[in-house]
């Protein structure tokens, strides 16, 4: 049984990290244009508002949950957008705030779920280590779209360990939700962290092997960077085939980065 306290605390200091590069923004910079199509800083924050309140919704409330479950069904392509769109509209004065809230609920709520109890969610049940390992990848993952837009360089943590980690295990969700077949072997994947030591996850006389930077398989895995302007190395067809559609993340894969020297 898995404690949830260590990731819940990464969690925190991953939130606290983006809340500080938003919280002195002016109305302008949370207008502004993030690399995500049509999505703005202030469309950031609301999705991640959105998301934590989801989350809190299917520790305490899972009937209520399951609406909003319902209503990604009906409409898998806009669900996630139209979300974002609404608290978009929100004021950054009020918006800022609600996302504070909604973050330190779920904190509260997962640090006192029942130790074992596993909550519904878009994919399988997760525990309340997944359902915080999965908020920081996407805490993360958003930052790092904020970060960019802002023009500032974040120096990687050992809190990508998160990242990486659902990154290896949804290797297989990123074939299926293609329509491809999962390999059936296992990968070797190794990855130099932030301190310069070893990642590994995998049999270690695996034959498909990835290697490289954690930073740069986090930004592959979450489609923050082209996997071109990243030195992340495959050995073996299906380990290069991985790193060309590999996700983090559940639903459609969108476009992805495009390369650097195309978006020039």
């Amino acid at each position: 049984m898995s404690d949830p306290t260590p990731v819940l605390d990464d969690l925190r200091e991953e939130s606290e990290a983006l809340d500080r590069l938003v919280a002195e923004l002016g109305d302008e910079q949370w207008a502004l244009a993030t690399p995500a199509p049509r999505w703005t800083i202030a469309h950031q924050i609301a999705h991640l508002t959105w998301t934590d309140r989801a989350a809190l919704l299917a520790v305490t409330d899972p009937d209520e949950f399951q609406g909003m479950v319902e209503r990604a069904v009906a409409a898998p392509d806009s669900f996630v957008d139209e979300g974002a769109e609404e608290g978009a509209r929100i004021p950054p004065a009020e918006l800022l705030p609600r996302w504070r809230e909604g973050r330190t609920a779920l904190d509260k709520a997962l640090r006192e779920a029942p130790p074992g109890a596993r909550f519904p969610w878009y994919g399988p049940p997760m525990s309340a280590a997944s359902m915080a390992t999965a908020r920081l990848m996407e805490t993360w993952a958003h930052g790092q779209d904020v970060a960019d837009t802002l023009g500032v360089v974040r120096p990687p943590t050992d809190r990508l360990r998160h990242v990486a980690y659902i990154g290896v295990r949804a290797r297989d969700y990123a074939f299926g939700v293609r329509g491809l077949t999962p390999p059936s072997e296992a990968f070797r994947v190794e990855l130099i962290g932030p301190g310069g030591d070893v990642w590994a996850y995998g049999p270690e006389r695996a034959v498909q092997r990835v290697t490289g930077p954690a930073l740069d398989f986090c930004l592959l895995v979450t489609r923050r960077a082209h996997r071109t302007d990243l030195a992340v190395e495959a050995d073996g067809p299906d380990a290069d085939r991985w790193l060309d559609i590999a996700q983090a993340f559940a639903g459609p894969p969108g476009g992805g980065r495009p390369p650097k020297d195309a978006a020039q």
